[in-house]
């Protein structure tokens, strides 16, 4: 496939210019296929748009007529107001800009304007608009008056304002229409299956709609087509996975798996089943297991990922598990050593703060294949870490390492840290890789994020299981919530007090960490231990703290949000967090996950001065304490783009048209099409597969070496 003209300079097109195109920097065009891409922000017609006559005071509503005259207006206090006279078929209107007095510069009579925004009273009835277009700069415009135009916004600045890149599209879009077509890679069956336009036709409804509704063809089309890239990126690091080295066929006897369930004092929940069959599944074939397990707080993920470690042991391999903090790897060997007991397999525990001796004898253990299982932090991928037959690595808390840590412990190879070989083994397998968390997250965003791994979701709790009460307090309640927390402790419990920040700030006025801990271990609670703990303390020192609270001998922790994952104290039963709206949803429920994990009634107090707005979104929170529906709230509520975070590479976010919240069947057809054509042709050789190879080369060249370097 050969260059492209909507690869050219964007100066080149009719209209443009190179004065033009150096002010569309601005709006990030460059190039004419740019242009194109740029989408607008809003449709108008005669079904969206009141007429002058019909409006209110009090109403929202969009508005269009023609500027008849216009002025500034002082006022006693100094502020100068910009006034338009607008009319259109059924009345005038003034339409106020307070404190915009250089509008007058730029509004001009007999320009035709569109806008959004409320109607108000002052000295009679005034439009006061939160945004507005000029939609012609024409003592006449045909179009303007015809009542079935559809009125497209874009993006836009005061140096290219919205009658110029109409303009610009007016003069150009037959033209860029016709070079896109070279882009087309679906074929046609595909395409009318899916029940998607042509991309010629996508962006024709996109610029150039018959009306609003048909836009939304437009955009389908083009959130597909992000998706079926990213998805290709990632099919194609899966296929690398698959392919690189071969996997490892495990057989299972049932000697360790049997006795263990059989041991179990209660049945698996049926989601557990469910991902076990998925995960053995995985094991027992010849392709290397790439695996994410996503869970609920308390749904079981540690069991599942036992079961997964004895299997490596029944085919004679060893397993490894590797944890974020040594407090958290500690937890789940103690875990293990106590399911495994009766089966007298042996659990290591290597960390950075294993002594000397005893370290070199686990090392030894593993290098000589005699220790089965062994559980750690990053000290398990140390340069003189070696493996007899690693078969399977289990990452939890995946998001807390980096993306190079997760990768060295499943390299597999004979010179990598945690090699599947000794130094002198000709084997190159490469062992399973099960990641897991427990942050859920919408299997919309699990798939965009976490597309070149297969997802196990374990969306059911044990039967049982006493849910966390939430309450919401504001601050004027704060004293009765105290007290609520020394009845907990008189009755045996613990408590979590929960912060935003670590120190006072100057730009917000909230409680900290450290000034509150002070106060609160000397007035408040004088008679009780109370710890602080937050993300600057030292590592070994946040250790000695957690594990103090652990085993009781605190019984209020002072915190910041570095207790969200990793701490588990089934004795702490009250949970209080300070200025709650500042918190995301999901972090609000990784942090209530650190209660309610003993026999004690528990109960998480959010304390919030917070508005209208603010205080429904807690509720929300409050009403349910199922982390997947509070992550698809949080999702509705923040935005995709917060969600994605360090995901995003390069200035652009990675999904500019698609939408977590309604595209979830778009993105699961889009992922089966790119695993399938992966499948078929890993190097994308085949001709029909010319335009996509094309442009995954050009216009996700930086996500697809990424993928190369891992």
């Amino acid at each position: 496939m050969g260059y492209s003209r909507l690869d050219g300079p964007v100066q080149f097109l009719k209209g443009v210019g190179p004065k033009r195109a150096d002010l569309l920097k601005k709006l990030s065009i460059g190039t004419a296929r740019d242009l194109l891409y740029h989408i607008p922000r809003r449709y108008d017609n005669i079904s969206t748009i009141t007429p002058i006559s019909s409006l209110e005071v009090g109403m929202e509503a969009s508005v269009r007529g023609e500027v008849v005259s216009k002025g500034v207006l002082p006022t006693r206090k100094g502020l100068k107001i910009f006034q338009a006279v607008l009319r259109d078929d059924s009345g005038m209107i003034t339409v106020s800009w307070p404190g915009r007095p250089w509008l007058d510069r730029k509004i001009r009579e007999g320009d035709r304007i569109l806008a959004q925004g409320s109607v108000k009273f002052y000295h009679g009835r005034q439009f006061h608009p939160r945004e507005f277009t000029i939609v012609s700069r024409a003592s006449h415009d045909a179009e303007a008056d015809d009542p079935n135009t559809v009125f497209v916004s874009y993006p836009s600045t005061d140096a290219i304002p919205q009658w110029v890149l109409r303009g610009m599209f007016e003069k150009n879009l037959d033209f860029l229409l016709e070079q896109i077509d070279d882009d087309e890679y679906l074929p046609e069956g595909i395409r009318k299956a899916l029940g998607l336009p042509t991309l010629s036709e996508a962006f024709r409804t996109l610029h150039r709609p018959t009306h609003p509704e048909e836009a939304e063809e437009g955009r389908r089309r083009l959130a597909f087509d992000e998706f079926f890239y990213l998805q290709l990126v990632q099919a194609l690091a899966r296929h690398r996975d698959q392919e690189a080295e071969p996997g490892i066929e495990f057989l299972r006897t049932n000697e360790h798996i049997r006795p263990l369930h059989e041991s179990l004092p209660f049945e698996l929940t049926g989601a557990q089943a469910r991902v076990l069959r998925e995960i053995f599944a995985d094991m027992a074939s010849p392709r290397r297991m790439n695996r994410f397990l996503q869970g609920d707080v308390g749904a079981g993920k540690t069991l599942v990922a036992l079961f997964a470690i004895l299997l490596a042991v029944e085919s004679d391999r060893q397993a490894a598990l590797m944890a974020p903090t040594e407090l958290l790897a500690e937890q789940h060997a103690l875990k293990l050593r106590a399911m495994l007991e009766p089966l007298e397999l042996p659990v290591a525990l290597l960390t950075g703060s294993v002594p000397t001796r005893a370290r070199s004898e686990i090392l030894e253990s593993l290098r000589e294949g005699r220790l089965p299982i062994v559980v750690g932090t990053h000290a398990l991928i140390q340069d003189d870490v070696r493996f007899a037959r690693l078969g399977l690595v289990v990452v939890d808390e995946q998001h807390r390492f980096g993306v190079r840590q997760r990768m060295a412990l499943g390299e597999g190879e004979d010179d990598a840290p945690g090699a599947g070989g000794s130094p002198t083994s000709e084997s190159r397998e490469r062992p399973d890789v099960l990641v897991m968390s427990a942050t859920p997250i919408p299997r919309s965003l699990a798939l965009t994020l976490y597309g070149e791994l297969d997802l196990s979701i374990l969306d059911e709790l044990p039967p049982g299981r006493t849910p966390v009460r939430t309450l919401l307090r504001r601050p004027s309640a704060r004293d009765e919530v105290y007290s609520g927390i020394e009845r907990a402790i008189e009755e045996g419990g613990q408590a979590y007090i929960v912060y935003p920040l670590v120190e006072e700030s100057e730009e917000l006025d909230l409680p900290a960490a450290t000034a509150e801990y002070e106060r609160l271990s000397g007035e408040v609670f004088p008679g009780r231990t109370v710890g602080l703990l937050h993300g600057r303390l030292p590592a070994d020192e946040k250790e000695r703290i957690m594990a103090a609270f652990r085993d009781g001998e605190i019984d209020i922790l002072v915190s910041t949000t570095v207790i969200e994952v990793g701490i588990d104290v089934p004795n702490a039963s009250i949970m209080v967090i300070e200025h709650a709206e500042r918190f995301g949803l999901s972090q609000l429920h990784q942090l209530r996950g650190r209660v309610g994990r003993g026999s004690r009634e528990s109960y998480c107090v959010l304390i919030s001065p917070s508005g209208k707005e603010s205080w429904e979104r807690l509720e929300i929170f409050a009403s349910t304490t199922d982390g997947f529906e509070i992550a698809r709230a949080d999702l509705r509520l923040r935005g995709q783009g917060d969600l994605f975070g360090a995901q995003q590479h390069g200035r652009d976010p990675l999904l500019r048209f698609a939408d977590l919240t309604r595209d979830e069947a778009l993105l699961l057809r889009a992922r089966e099409l790119a695993r399938r054509i992966i499948d078929a042709d890993p190097e994308l050789a085949d001709p029909e597969h010319a335009a996509v190879k094309a442009r995954l080369e050009g216009e996700h060249a930086e996500r697809l070496r990424m993928w190369k370097v891992g």
